[in-house]
């Protein structure tokens, strides 16, 4: 089909079928619903996921059970501290800074102890590690708890 080919001589909405009027009709007799059964009878139609009696198949997945907090979850971006070697020495880090040198995206992010650092900086975050607060002291530098 082209775009010169579009008309709007269709209707806007589709006829309802109107079923068991007559064999005639084409949909005469069980309307569409086969022959006996659960789903020939009025308000008989299974639930999504039914499997006709077997256990069904999100039952079956042990890892589908259970108690999830994943609604109030909070997920912590991870930065090293061998990547604070990016700013000179004295510096001051904080989000604005790592959001500048494109380390993290905003949201909550934890400063890990992966790397080495050689220079004093003071580092400032919502959560830290205890290995990586250990190697920030060491360097020089000092540690600053944000809240979250």
């Amino acid at each position: 089909m082209k775009p010169h080919q579009i008309t709007a001589d269709a209707p806007r909405r589709k006829r309802r079928r109107r079923v068991g009027r007559g064999e005639g009709s084409g949909s005469g007799k069980t309307a569409g619903r086969g022959t006996l059964g659960q789903g020939a009878r009025s308000g008989g139609n299974a639930y999504p996921g039914f499997e006709g009696g077997q256990t069904r198949l999100l039952m079956r997945f042990p890892s589908r059970r259970g108690f999830t907090n994943h609604r109030f979850r909070r997920d912590f971006q991870p930065v090293n501290v061998g990547a604070l070697s990016a700013f000179p020495e004295g510096a001051v880090v904080g989000p604005e800074e790592l959001k500048a040198q494109g380390l993290i995206e905003p949201g909550l992010y934890k400063v890990l102890a992966g790397g080495d650092l050689d220079r004093a900086l003071t580092v400032r975050a919502p959560k830290f590690s205890a290995a990586a607060k250990a190697k920030i002291e060491s360097a020089g530098g000092s540690v600053e708890e944000l809240s979250e």
